[in-house]
């Protein structure tokens, strides 16, 4: 049996990327090749996109449903990193945003919280994920296929720098402590609902995302510090905790809104360009 060789998958992986061009094999057909080589190769995507000067700033999860935790035989969810000149911040609750490679576009309206401290993980709960984030805000998440036909593994979608293509963050809201409590409740009831072009698209659940976005962001928490143990949080990253509705196909020229009805976090709106 041939060795796996996961630098050779990881160069072939940032040559797409950079590139935009798809991924014919997927990493998951080859032999050997499960989550943790998955995330043995993100980090080496890691470490060449900051040796070229992309600094990474927190997490994109993935998977942030338990209904397919059971389909995909996976014990918690998955997560690759965002970096800085992916991550965008809306000004006046609207952006303009341009990609350049296209491949395979889809949008996924999400929570986003920033940290102000580093989560006590393992002991964490919904509430004490918000005491230690800064803000939350609504978010735009893009992400990019390079495998045909939108068909992969949650092994495939790691080592892919989790389809990230780039992130676009709203108006921050400010996580008082003595508001943590109404956050905690409004997070898993509220709602979002989304427009295309002016058109209703879906409208979503905070529940979506893990029963809330809060208990999302706790497990993120709790998983990365099971499997790596050594590693620290610095208190400062940037976290999108997962779709509240299906991803959605797009393309330039499109434009795109979301509002929540529940949470008290203003609407985002963003254009493709």
């Amino acid at each position: 049996m041939v060795a796996l060789d996961e630098q050779a998958i990881a160069r072939e992986l940032m040559s797409a990327y950079e590139a935009g061009q798809m991924v014919p094999q997927l990493p998951s057909s080859r032999p050997g090749f499960d989550l943790n080589s998955a995330y043995r190769v993100e980090a080496m995507l890691k470490s060449s996109r900051e040796s070229a000067g992309h600094r990474a700033v927190g997490y994109k999860v993935g998977y942030g449903n338990k209904a397919m935790w059971r389909i995909l035989k996976l014990e918690t969810l998955v997560w690759a990193h965002l970096y800085e000149d992916t991550v965008h911040q809306a000004r006046d609750r609207a952006a303009r945003l341009s990609i350049a490679h296209l491949r395979s576009l889809k949008i996924e309206p999400e929570i986003v919280f920033g940290m102000k401290k580093a989560m006590p993980a393992p002991d964490i709960d919904a509430v004490t994920a918000l005491e230690a984030s800064e803000w939350l805000a609504l978010g735009f998440e893009i992400i990019d296929c390079p495998f045909p036909g939108w068909q992969f593994q949650a092994s495939d979608f790691v080592a892919s720098f989790g389809l990230h293509a780039a992130l676009v963050i709203g108006e921050r809201v400010s996580l008082e402590s003595h508001r943590i409590p109404q956050f905690a409740e409004e997070l898993a009831r509220f709602k979002v609902r989304v427009l295309k072009n002016s058109q209703f698209v879906e409208e979503g659940l905070g529940k979506n995302a893990l029963r809330s976005p809060a208990s999302c962001l706790a497990e993120l928490g709790r998983a990365t510090a099971k499997r790596f143990p050594d590693k620290v949080w610095t208190g400062r990253e940037i976290v999108s905790t997962g779709t509240l509705t299906a991803g959605h196909l797009t393309q330039s020229g499109d434009r795109w809104s979301v509002e929540a009805e529940g949470l008290v976090v203003p609407p985002l709106s963003l254009e493709l360009t």
